[in-house]
């Protein structure tokens, strides 16, 4: 962040000065200024602390953006962005003052409700999840139904609420079931082998190495949670509301940015993610503008949340065994951030 020096004033001193008028008389102070009145000095950025739940990547591009053009400057914030990585406690810092707002999927943001953590979602940049399967696309597969009927292995998290639903919804009993290892060294090795993985990531990897996929989303299932939901603990809502409203406001104005222009903050995110090269940065930029940019943030702004996909979502969530019982929304869910308030 650029440093803004102030230059002291150089008083003309009666040994060294060079041309220096002494005589000069002080300007005079406006109408009905006292002579020690001065300016009113302009009020300090508010400190904030926003915890990722992953690393640098343009999954985050609009926040980075937000601090590069400025737009948490326009709005009276100062903002460090905190990079997370694998078991980041996001939920439990933020709930603990630690930080001041977070990501996570809005699924984990309910589970974590449920046990006791007081927080309000905010802004979702992923309107379409982007959790999916991936398959090679030589089998021809064209659905998830296809897939779980014609067998293979499956690389997927045991634990994650989108398995729990696609075991429910098509079981798996013809697949061999393993855990997901993070990359795609499996996948391209063997033509059967399907796993899980994020759009945006995975099959542009597989794809780097040669292996060319099919992906299925899971959302095309009826399961889309919002991802890189945005959220704060209430107890900073009530206190600074003000302070959360500029903050969705600069974060709104800075995936605007980032979508029309997303390679100035990849620049920044390249260097704090050295793993990723500009040429990735630059294809997951453009490949996630489908989960980001839908009809409805069209119409009710980058970000907005839907009462009902929570609804839905918390029952689907009971269904699954992983709440006991449906959340009531309006208990988390504040008008203002669906596009309905003002």
């Amino acid at each position: 962040m650029k440093k803004v020096f102030w230059v002291g004033v150089l008083w003309c001193l009666s040994a060294l000065a060079v041309g220096c008028n002494r005589d000069k008389p002080a300007p005079a102070a406006p109408a009905g200024e006292g002579a020690g009145a001065t300016a009113a000095a302009k009020p300090a950025p508010v400190k904030l602390r926003l915890q990722l739940d992953w690393v640098p990547e343009p999954e985050f591009g609009g926040f980075y953006a937000a601090r590069e053009t400025g737009a948490f400057a326009r709005n009276g914030l100062e903002v460090e962005v905190l990079g997370g990585g694998a078991g980041a406690p996001v939920a439990q810092n933020v709930a603990t003052g630690k930080a001041d707002f977070g990501t996570t999927s809005a699924d984990e943001l309910l589970v974590a409700r449920s046990r006791g953590a007081d927080l309000v979602p905010l802004f979702a940049v992923y309107q379409v999840s982007p959790r999916a399967i991936m398959v090679h696309a030589s089998r021809g597969i064209a659905s998830l139904g296809q897939l779980f009927s014609t067998g293979g292995t499956l690389a997927i998290e045991p634990g994650a609420p989108y398995t729990a639903f696609l075991k429910k919804k098509y079981g798996f009993d013809k697949m061999k079931v393993v855990p997901y290892d993070g990359g795609v060294a499996r996948f391209v090795a063997d033509k059967e082998f399907a796993q899980q993985c994020f759009l945006t990531s995975e099959p542009l990897a597989a794809k780097k190495q040669g292996a060319e996929s099919t992906v299925l989303k899971v959302a095309d299932e009826g399961f889309n949670p919002y991802v890189t939901l945005v959220f704060t603990r209430r107890e900073l809502l009530q206190k600074s509301p003000e302070q959360v409203r500029a903050f969705v406001q600069a974060i709104r104005e800075g995936w605007r940015s980032y979508l029309d222009n997303p390679k100035p903050a990849n620049d920044v995110m390249a260097k704090l993610n050295t793993t990723m090269d500009p040429e990735t940065f630059a294809a997951i930029a453009e490949v996630q503008k489908q989960l980001i940019e839908t009809d409805e943030t069209r119409a009710k702004g980058l970000g907005v949340l839907s009462r009902e996909r929570f609804e839905t979502l918390g029952q689907q969530l009971v269904d699954l065994g992983l709440l006991e019982k449906a959340p009531t929304v309006d208990e988390f869910l504040l008008p203002e951030f669906t596009g309905k308030g003002s």
